[in-house]
């Protein structure tokens, strides 16, 4: 086992990891911009070490800092937590080369997985369900045109080496590709530096539901079920929920065999995600699969009692896992609690706390870094918590959120708790009626 873990990230994420360790004995190494000296994660571990400045391009996604404040602290091992560098196969060839341990994706797995046309063609010869559309990178647009009708209208352009919605287009009739064609391609090649293009048929009233998976270094895979996200807003998940209200026992079974035989296929070692499009008639198709620990994972945790971190950490040790395959007892919600206004259009708003009140009681958990008297800097991502809510059903689920969010006090900055608490109210989310879509038409009332 690990003697020392760096923890490559910031927030809720890093001090989710440390606690984790503190409970396996393991020591930890926080890193901080000069914009968190402040946080949580810092005061927690047992030694931080500052990597730059503010902007995350001369801190958290500074590798040679990372791994020279790994190196300094004899650090064994590196967990990156989610986003800034956790699906970075260079960083993780870079753990390689210093004898320090990537708690994440190979290298070769990360570049396996994370190019999305490269992912898609593993995944049909792995047998996994797959949106009907290119085999791969589509070369010109004259290749494209040919696709689409082979496909049958509609159809969606995307990045290749997209992600958050940038250089996605759908395209509806043959007189719009062009226009879109070049429109995303631009997009992406600002975004990513990539302007490769892959086309899949647009699937209707979709539904996001991944699968959590985890695979050892011997080949061994199991999954933990699901988790439907699909509340989004502009691509960015705002709350997510275990059992999905969508799911049949049969679905349920076919998803999850489906994501363990993918794991399994590329010999997946680590936590990671298999994330698919589900259907109205429950149609399933694989959309594309996250190396990495997810933002939601706590709800998962929550229903079937495991902790992820924890065994992210032994089959990094070489622990092997017992491939049994875990169903959720309870039902579990998620609330991304955002330092944004979404009375003005979700519009960042970081900003110094002057009060804070945490919820509590029974089947309530809240992951957060932030406090009375700290100052939200305007340099990272703007969640600042996720509130989890858990009971024997969904509507209990739904109730005791509603409870919590009227208990969460966040004073000083403007936050999403009040969209959270009517989305808790909203008939067709009580109902389970939601897709991909539903934001398009909630509207967000103005309270006194």
């Amino acid at each position: 086992m690990f003697k020392k873990i760096l923890i490559a990230n910031r927030g809720e994420i890093a001090l989710r990891v440390i606690r984790t360790c503190r409970e396996m004995g393991i020591k930890t190494v926080a890193v901080y911009s000069t914009a968190d000296q402040d946080s949580l994660h810092v005061r927690f571990a047992d030694e931080a070490v500052c990597i730059g400045p503010a902007p995350s391009s001369e801190s958290y996604l500074k590798m040679v800092n990372i791994i020279a404040a790994a190196e300094i602290t004899n650090a064994d091992a590196i967990h990156p937590g989610y986003g800034f560098l956790s699906e970075n196969a260079r960083f993780s060839k870079l753990c390689q080369d210093h004898d320090i341990k990537f708690i994440g994706a190979t290298p070769e797995m990360i570049n396996r997985m994370g190019d999305k046309a490269n992912a898609k063609s593993t995944m049909i010869a792995a047998g996994v369900p797959c949106v009907p559309g290119s085999e791969g990178v589509i070369e010109d647009f004259e290749t494209c045109e040919k696709v689409a009708l082979e496909t049958g209208y509609p159809v969606m352009l995307k990045a290749s080496a997209g992600g958050g919605g940038k250089g996605m287009r759908a395209v509806w009739k043959a007189e719009d590709l062009r226009d879109a064609w070049d429109s995303a391609r631009h997009e992406s090649k600002a975004a990513f530096g990539n302007d490769d293009m892959y086309m899949e048929k647009l699937i209707e009233e979709p539904r996001h539901i991944e699968i959590q998976i985890v695979g050892d270094a011997y080949g061994k895979a199991c999954h933990l079920s699901e988790r439907d996200c699909s509340v989004q807003r502009r691509h960015q998940k705002l709350t997510e929920e275990t059992p999905s209200p969508f799911m049949t026992d049969e679905l349920r079974e076919a998803m999850g065999n489906a994501a363990v035989a993918a794991a399994e296929y590329i010999k997946y070692e680590g936590a990671g995600t298999v994330e698919f499009l589900v259907d109205k008639h429950r149609n399933f198709y694989f959309m594309e699969m996250n190396t990495r620990i997810q933002v939601e994972h706590p709800i998962t945790e929550e229903v079937v009692d495991y902790d992820l971190i924890r065994e992210q950490i032994m089959v990094a040790a070489g622990i092997p896992i017992s491939g049994k395959n875990y169903f959720p007892k309870l039902h579990s919600i998620e609330c991304r609690i955002n330092a944004e206004d979404p009375f003005a259009g979700f519009r960042p708003a970081p900003g110094k706390i002057t009060s804070f009140h945490a919820p509590g009681g029974h089947g309530v958990r809240l992951d957060t870094h932030v406090y009375a008297g700290y100052t939200i800097p305007p340099n990272y991502d703007s969640m600042i918590a996720k509130l989890i809510c858990t009971a024997q059903t969904r509507d209990e689920a739904i109730n005791k959120m509603k409870r919590a969010l009227d208990e969460f006090i966040i004073e000083g900055i403007k936050t999403t708790i009040p969209f959270h608490r009517q989305l808790m109210d909203h008939p067709d989310y009580v109902a389970g009626n939601y897709t991909t879509k539903f934001m398009e038409d909630f509207v967000i009332e103005k309270t006194i």
